[in-house]
């Protein structure tokens, strides 16, 4: 059977998820700060998308072009471009919507035309005291290389300043939002107090463009308008044999500086003139978007947007959870030698992790730490135990993703830094990204020497795991952190053979190994045995999995889908998906634990992973996947997954058409499956902790 006619462009996909974003934003149960926020996510989304995999379709309408190919992938451009148009009208309006929704709660984001003279004052002379230092106008002439220098994504004005009988002349101002706070808090005059108005960066640049050029040009009239483009995001490695891949890694970055760009957003009524200036200067094709827009770009500011009312205009805390795993211990190698401990992020909290390091860089005990790091916070404990275990005489090894997108350029300055603290530090091999999430303490005990391992769905990154949901898995099992260890020895020597029984480890195993699986649940269906498979992850694209689901569908295995973001697979066809369902959840925290269960006749398999189901994380990365052994926890697994397929408040239906409807909630109760999982969790670890009280007192 062909499945080619029952596939969703991935492209198309991933904007019907960022679709699904902007319905929080409309969401009206949502706190209204929290709808602002939502705009910001769903802008910060769309850079991404351009830099990214508008970037990709346009890389390959110019290589069929050059081969003589077909039009399909400018066929797709054109479909991208017209739901990225019908985005964008849905954001402005809905942009417009909540500003007076804010209104009606006294809280009002104004532009420089709406200031009382008083605010205009105050804004004046805090602009020259606070703002104008950081502020230099970039003056254009026709033989400039603007491209040499514009930053990527960053919201420019474009700026037209006139002269009766001379030529106009047009400058650009960066918004300088790396130094200055995009939102400022403007003063109320007394008798107003319950007002609280705000107003953006670029609007006090707009109101005070006559302190920046006057004295220097002569002009009747001065006018701003907000512009940005977005650039290609990939990046080549150099093959130069004397080149290390730090190096290359640096060259690199310098050519995504000056990539060219695939995107130009102006300002809806900047004068065509200027827009045919900017156009021509950035070196905008026919294949790239050029799309009209609001006075405001760069809308990924709005997801800082500062709360400056009641509390309730955001959403309540939910204050993380403590682990009665890890708190009845002394220590974090006493509580994970007595059982494998679960923690699901953002509801537990991330200090366990941060402490088991920490714990281990003083620890006598402790022989050899080993860890690989994708993205880490900007001032990161897990970094900083690294280093002080170093000191302390611990062999400490750090895998350090030089190529993990857009954080590469912080993760060449923590290289630098650990090896300056004398930690080994290993990159791995160009083209094979290490996207697993590992860390193995090798301990020397009364008993002999005992690994202690972590394998998780998410970064070792302090606030992430506070808006993320993933899941950590700590375990001594010497069946699992042998593998580990396995794992760590690949990273360093990728072309020497070795085998894994218990890990699924791309690009090793994860193909056959996931194969193997939904093939027995499909020998399972034909034997009348209990089969059934679940998936939970990010994306969902790769052909040969997506084709292998199909056939499992068709041989009667039930087939349960939460897929966040792209999937190309499409549910509910008859005779070809009809047992398969799959639903989209989107609400406070993003959704990100990758989970396949496995029915297996009745005798079920839980693996946790870090691999998507994208031909990139199963062939072309270092992914690892764990069996969740202690039945226990297989079960608290299975709870999380049933509260999330029971969601009628943010899980939307996964079709063809795309339509993102909410799941219907008939006569069920309202259930909200993050909120419920965080209850959940309180309420199972209190009885933990009840049960490990008495054991204690007993």
């Amino acid at each position: 059977m062909s499945t080619d006619n029952y596939y969703i462009e991935k492209e198309l996909s991933w904007l019907s998820f960022n679709e699904r974003v902007l319905q929080e934003a409309a969401d009206k149960n949502v706190p209204i700060i929290e709808r602002v926020r939502f705009l910001g996510i769903f802008s910060s989304n769309l850079d991404e998308f351009y830099q990214v995999r508008f970037a990709d379709v346009k890389r390959r309408i110019l290589i069929s072009e050059e081969q003589g190919g077909g039009n399909e992938a400018k066929e797709l451009l054109i479909k991208i471009q017209q739901k990225v148009l019908k985005l964008n009208q849905d954001f402005d309006h809905l942009y417009n919507d909540i500003l007076l929704e804010m209104a009606r709660r006294h809280i009002f984001l104004v532009n420089e035309r709406q200031l009382t003279e008083y605010q205009q004052n105050w804004l004046k002379k805090h602009f020259v005291s606070n703002l104008l230092p950081h502020i230099t106008p970039i003056i254009l002439t026709d033989d400039m290389d603007v491209l040499s220098f514009l930053k990527d994504a960053y919201s420019y004005l474009a700026v037209e300043l006139k002269k009766e009988g001379e030529a106009t002349r047009y400058a650009l101002i960066e918004i300088p939002t790396d130094e200055i706070e995009r939102f400022i808090k403007v003063p109320e005059p007394k008798g107003k107090r319950r007002r609280k108005t705000i107003i953006l960066l670029d609007n006090i640049i707009r109101l005070c463009l006559d302190e920046i050029f006057r004295g220097f040009f002569d002009y009747d009239s001065i006018e701003a308008y907000a512009m940005k483009m977005t650039r290609d995001a990939e990046y080549d490695l150099t093959n130069e044999v004397d080149h290390s891949l730090l190096e290359n890694m640096s060259d690199s970055l310098d050519q995504r500086l000056t990539a060219l760009p695939v995107r130009f957003v102006y300002q809806r009524d900047m004068p065509q003139d200027m827009v045919k200036k900017l156009i021509q200067m950035l070196k905008i094709s026919d294949l790239d978007s050029v799309l009209p827009g609001a006075r405001y770009h760069n809308f990924k500011d709005f997801i800082g947007f500062p709360n400056v009312s009641m509390k309730y205009l955001e959403n309540p805390p939910l204050p993380p959870l403590d682990s009665a795993d890890f708190t009845v211990f002394d220590n974090a190698f006493d509580a994970i030698r007595n059982r494998d401990v679960l923690l699901y992020y953002p509801y537990h909290t991330f200090r366990h992790m941060t402490e088991l390091v920490r714990q281990a860089s003083f620890d006598p005990k402790v022989r050899s730490i080993r860890i690989n790091i994708y993205r880490v916070a900007k001032n990161s404990r897990i970094i900083n135990s690294m280093m002080d275990a170093a000191n302390n005489g611990k062999r400490v090894t750090v895998v350090v993703e030089l190529q993990a997108r857009f954080d590469e350029e912080a993760n060449i300055e923590w290289a630098r830094v650990l090896t300056d603290a004398g930690v080994k530090v290993v990159f791995g091999t160009p083209g094979l990204k290490i996207h697993s999430k590992l860390c193995l303490i090798s301990r020397r005990e009364d008993d002999g020497v005992r690994e202690y391992a972590h394998i998780g769905t998410g970064n070792f990154h302090e606030k992430t795991a506070r808006i993320y949901t993933d899941f950590s898995l700590f375990t001594a099992d010497k069946s699992l952190t042998a593998e580990v260890r396995k794992v760590f020895n690949f990273i360093e020597n990728p072309y020497k053979p070795v085998k894994f029984t218990h890990l699924i480890v791309s690009p090793r195993n994860s193909r056959s190994r996931l194969y193997r699986l939904i093939e027995r649940e499909i020998e399972h269906a034909k034997a009348k045995r209990k089969a059934g498979i679940t998936i939970k992850v990010n994306n969902l694209v790769d052909k040969g999995l997506v084709n292998l689901l199909y056939k499992a569908s068709n041989e009667g295995v039930k087939i349960r889908m939460i897929v966040r973001g792209m999937c190309a697979l499409v549910p509910g066809i008859k005779g070809v998906s009809q047992n398969i369902k799959a639903i989209s959840i989107v609400d406070r925290f993003l959704e990100h634990p990758r989970v396949f269960t496995f029915e297996n006749g009745g005798d079920r398999d839980v693996y946790i992973s870090s691999a998507d189901w994208m031909t990139r994380n199963i062939d072309n990365r270092i992914e690892v996947g764990t069996p969740i052994k202690d039945e226990r926890l297989k079960q608290r697994i299975m709870d999380i997954l049933e509260l999330q397929f029971a969601d009628r408040a943010k899980a939307r239906v996964l079709d063809k058409d795309m339509t993102n409807e909410y799941v219907k909630r008939g006569n069920r109760k309202k259930v909200r499956s993050q909120i419920a999982i965080y209850e959940y969790l309180k309420q199972a670890e209190r009885a933990e902790k009840r049960i490990a009280s008495k054991q204690k007192n007993e």
